[in-house]
Order: structure tokens, then sequence, then C-alpha cells
């Protein structure tokens, strides 16, 4: 895998896929290895470009703890078009991803040529994610309840019984969360969450002049759909898309990823 020394920071990322010029912004503690099904799949139809956020996979930590910043993470991802000779790409970003991708946005509006915003918030008033950096204070039980409603808020035990897609979707996602991480990843993933909960695009968000679409599932307890229709009302000529799911709707929605795609191959 590629490497981009960006200052103090080595960026590793990856290109793959012929087509479209299409960059990739990962959810919150996800890498290129935890995301291959959907980076595979992106692949088939554009030419992506993604990279492990900083502190995250193979890419390092910073020296400073203070360059955990929403700014910070737009920022790799513009010095990595530039390193790569893209003076300008569509855009995915999802969850987390699709905050730094508004930060991108509305900083560069110039080099987007097309923008997804899925399962995300623009923050302030528009409204805020679930604050994941407080998960790690509730007990076990509690813990893992609220992680279950976030995902999608119809998930619960009874539920889940009887709805055995939905069952492997929990056992999938808590895999990928249970993954061994070194210290220096799961300081990544700390100052991530930090970073995260600073993060408010909402009085700039008129600036993003691109095709827009911003999607979202109707179960949705990490980023609610409300918030993805407050970030459709300050985005001009956006289109809103609502799927049946919760923050895992890509996979829950059979439509989601085909139209996703269509929209950014427009």
């Amino acid at each position: 895998m590629p490497t981009l020394a960006a200052g103090d920071l080595d960026i590793h990322y990856e290109v793959r896929g012929v087509g479209q010029r299409l960059l990739v912004f990962n959810g919150s503690g996800a890498t290129i290895a935890s995301s291959r099904v959907l980076i595979d799949f992106l692949a088939q139809s554009f030419e992506v470009l993604v990279h492990d956020q900083r502190g995250l996979g193979l890419t390092g930590l910073p020296s400073s703890p203070d360059s955990f910043t929403m700014a910070s993470y737009a920022a790799d991802g513009a010095a990595l078009l530039d390193h790569a000779g893209w003076p300008t790409a569509r855009i995915f970003g999802i969850s987390f991803g699709g905050m730094v991708a508004q930060e991108f946005a509305v900083t560069w509006p110039e080099r987007v040529e097309r923008l997804a915003l899925l399962c995300t918030s623009p923050g302030g008033e528009g409204g805020s994610s679930y604050p994941l950096h407080e998960l790690d204070g509730l007990v076990p039980d509690e813990r893992a309840r609220v992680w279950r409603r976030n995902l999608d808020t119809r998930f619960s035990p009874q539920w889940l019984s009887s709805h055995p897609d939905d069952k492997a979707l929990i056992e999938l996602a808590t895999a990928l969360e249970a993954s061994p991480m070194t210290p220096d990843q799961r300081q990544g993933a700390r100052l991530q969450l930090q970073a995260r909960s600073r993060h408010d695009v909402w009085s700039r968000l008129h600036r993003i002049r691109c095709p827009t679409l911003v999607a979202c599932g109707r179960y949705d307890g990490l980023a609610p759909a409300a918030n993805s229709e407050a970030i459709g009302s300050r985005i001009p000529g956006s289109e809103l898309q609502r799927y049946e799911g919760g923050h895992l709707f890509v996979l829950q929605d059979p439509r989601a990823l085909a139209e996703i795609v269509s929209f950014l191959s427009r």
C-alpha cells in the first residue's frame, strides 16, 4: 500500500478501479481493511482513492494531539488529491466520513464534482450525531443496548430474534468493533471521536454548490434522519433520499448503494 508523507504524518492510501475519480471518506474507526467490501463495490464503477485516516489502520499518529481537528481530516483528503494529481473528484462520505466530506466541500467547493453524504450530521444548530465518546462511561449492558439502538432504533432483542439478517449485521458489526488495535490505533480512535464531537459546518453548508445527494436510514439512532433533512435544507439543489434501515442502511436496503452509485456516476 502506498504512503503519502504529509508533514509528520504518513498517510497510507489505496487507489482501486477504473472510471470517474472518487475520493472516499470512511466512518468512525473504519479503515481500508475493515471497509474492504464497500471499497470493492465502489471500485467496480469508479477509480477509488481511499486512505486510513490519521491514527487508524496503517496511518500513524501525528506528533501533536491538537492536530486532530475536522479541518485536519479534510486537509488530509486535499493532500491526497494533490498527491494523486486529481484537481477535482467526486466525494463519498459515510457517517464520520460524511462529516469530513462536508468540511472538505465547504473549504474547497471548487474541487468537488458531485457529493454523496450518507448517514451523517451537520453539527451545530442542524443537529449532531450521538456522542460516541460518551459510550465508554456506560456500564457494559447499557453500552450494548445504546450501541444497538444507535445502529437501528428497532434493534431490540425481540426484533433481532425474528429478523435473522439484522441479527447477522449486528454480529458483523460486533466483530469489527472487537478487532484488535495497537496502543497508537486506540489513541487515534479516541482522538477521532473527540474531533467528531466538535464537528459543526451548519453555518457554512451554503458554500456547497455541486450536485449533492444526502442519504439516510429511517431508523438511524446514531445520525437521525432529521439531521440529514437539515443538511439538505442548507445545500442548494440537493437531493434527499430516505432508505429502509438504520445507520447501516447501505447494507439493509438493496436499493441504496445502486442508487448512490447512479447519482455519483451522472
